[in-house]
């Protein structure tokens, strides 16, 4: 499984206030850009995988919500997890 207990604590350890805090949308947003990079570099090699496909175009719509709220809430948290993962519009 390439998503382990570990390296989800790890990522909200990183991005979010603390590995047990995983409610903050900075910690979403890198845990779900970690999943499109998965899920992107499994499309490269599987190109008819239709199913994959539906469910990164999902996971990216809901990335986008959270960075969508964190414009509307707090500009500086949303420029500062842009530049972090750096991440395009």
């Amino acid at each position: 499984m390439y998503l382990t207990a570990e390296k989800k604590n790890e990522i909200f350890k990183k991005h979010g206030k603390s590995e047990k805090d995983t409610g903050t949308p900075e910690g979403q947003i890198a845990l779900f850009t970690y999943r499109i990079n998965h899920l992107t570099e499994h499309l490269r090699s599987n190109r008819k995988d239709f199913n994959t496909q539906r469910s990164l175009v999902k996971l990216v719509g809901k990335r986008r919500n959270f960075l969508n709220y964190l414009i509307k809430t707090d500009i500086t948290r949303y420029r500062a997890i842009i530049k972090e993962l750096s991440l395009r519009k």
